[in-house]
């Protein structure tokens, strides 16, 4: 009979292998979430300033899809689109993170809430969104940023 110690130690070793797999894929999606945080801080204070490095957050082939419009892809849309909101008197807002899903290797998925506000501090619109991160050279950044109205029609 052969011994079972050569079939053992392979075994123990794919188990080793699989449990650091899956520690390293944890590590990454917690730096995910903490660079998607770090984002999400910042995101409505470049805004009120109307600060175009805001444009800095997304990938250069980033899209922003909302409803009732057509989307607004690349510098030049993403511009567009916080021109249009900027000059619509939107000045602040607020981003709640609810989870954020995904392996953290090249793809996450972000859910949350979202509040805007005008310059005075009334809330002009409340919301859902969905952001797919991609991870650049750069770091993490919105790649399809979608969003609805919370707010009955």
């Amino acid at each position: 009979m052969k011994s079972a110690l050569p079939v053992l130690l392979f075994m123990m070793a794919i188990c080793s292998l699989n449990g650091m797999a899956q520690s390293l894929q944890h590590t990454s999606l917690d730096d995910a979430k903490k660079a998607i945080a770090k984002a999400n801080a910042v995101h409505f204070s470049l805004f009120a300033k109307n600060d175009g490095s805001i444009l800095s957050l997304y990938t250069e082939d980033a899209c922003l899809l909302m409803p009732g419009a057509p989307a607004f892809c690349g510098r030049e849309g993403l511009s567009k689109f916080f021109d249009g909101v900027y000059a619509a008197g939107s000045r602040d807002g607020k981003i709640i993170t609810l989870d954020v899903y995904g392996d953290g290797e090249e793809y996450v998925t972000e859910e949350g809430l979202t509040q805007v506000f005008d310059a005075n501090g009334k809330m002009l619109g409340e919301g859902k969104y969905i952001v797919i991160w991609k991870k650049t050279k750069d770091g993490w950044k919105m790649f399809r940023d979608m969003f609805n109205s919370s707010q009955p029609k």
